[in-house]
């Protein structure tokens, strides 16, 4: 396939587009800056010059041209309704492929830091947080657009980990340089389900493959809670954990890092592994410790 990714230069985008390239595609990449340009072209993804803003027609025109579009970038909420709004309209019709990347975030419950009982399946009902209304509405207008002739999917992942991660590990290994110790908030119960970024990558190969026009799609590989986290971050560096209030969470994560470490956000991959025959080969997320690139999160800046 002739595949445009809008995000290529992103966590998850940027993982995925040489991934594509390997399998064979023909792969170009939107490219906000001449860093970007020259970034795409030494990984040999053709760049495309455009952005979500005022240079967005040249996006959808590079959309209109491929074989199917992925949309993994992480704009602000007007851009990406924008966006999504302008992609459905310009493939109706066409039954070309657009896969779009969501996050379980869409569901996280604010559990200050308690676990929650509650798991979704992709087709299980819930209540959409607040602050992710926009995304929530993104994802039902790429669905929508399977009835008008698009072969529309959403890819729903809970927490992704992996090399350049900005994930829960991450965080609790830059509270350490915050607070000297590795922190959780409240009782750390709270839990993000969570996928390794190449069990994420084969999930666009085979939704590309093989995946419906309508099909949400989540991935998932297991539950870590954040006090287990710190406990092994603190066990790496030889400091304690610490418990920290929701207010003392935004001193050191700011406000919207303290909201998402003392929520919970669980999910099953049903339709994922039943329908496109996924599943994932990198189940433990504590593998991460000590990563050199963490340890140096954890060293005071001033």
């Amino acid at each position: 396939m002739n595949v445009f990714i809008i995000g290529a230069t992103g966590f998850v985008g940027g993982r995925l587009a040489p991934h594509l390239a390997a399998e064979g595609h023909t792969v170009s990449g939107l490219a906000r800056t001449d860093t970007a340009v020259t970034a795409l072209r030494q990984r040999g993804i053709t760049p495309v010059a455009a952005d979500l803003d005022a240079r967005r027609p040249a996006a959808i025109d590079a959309a209109s041209a491929a074989d199917a579009v992925i949309y993994a970038a992480q704009a602000d909420p007007e851009q990406e309704t924008a966006t999504v709004a302008d992609l459905t309209r310009a493939l109706a019709g066409s039954g070309k492929t657009l896969l779009f990347l969501s996050g379980s975030g869409v569901l996280m419950q604010r559990t200050a830091g308690a676990w929650s009982p509650d798991v979704f399946a992709e087709d299980d009902a819930f209540a959409t947080e607040p602050l992710a209304g926009f995304r929530k509405d993104a994802e039902d207008a790429v669905l929508a657009s399977a009835a008008h002739g698009v072969r529309a999917m959403v890819v729903r992942p809970g927490q992704i980990w992996g090399p350049g991660d900005h994930g829960h590990m991450s965080m609790i290994y830059q509270s350490v340089a915050v607070l000297g110790a590795a922190a959780y908030v409240g009782d750390g119960l709270a839990v993000y389900s969570h996928v390794h970024i190449d069990d994420v990558t084969r999930l666009f190969s085979l939704a590309l493959a093989k995946g419906r026009a309508g099909g949400l799609y989540h991935a998932v590989a297991g539950e870590t809670p954040n006090r287990w986290i710190a406990e092994k971050v603190a066990e790496d560096l030889g400091v304690k954990t610490r418990s920290v209030t929701p207010e003392e969470a935004e001193q050191v994560w700011g406000p919207f890092g303290a909201l998402v470490l003392a929520a919970s956000s669980r999910i099953r991959a049903t339709a994922a592994q039943r329908e496109l025959g996924w599943q994932p080969r990198h189940t433990d997320m504590l593998t991460m410790t000590g990563d050199q690139r963490l340890r140096d999160l954890a060293v005071p800046t001033g």
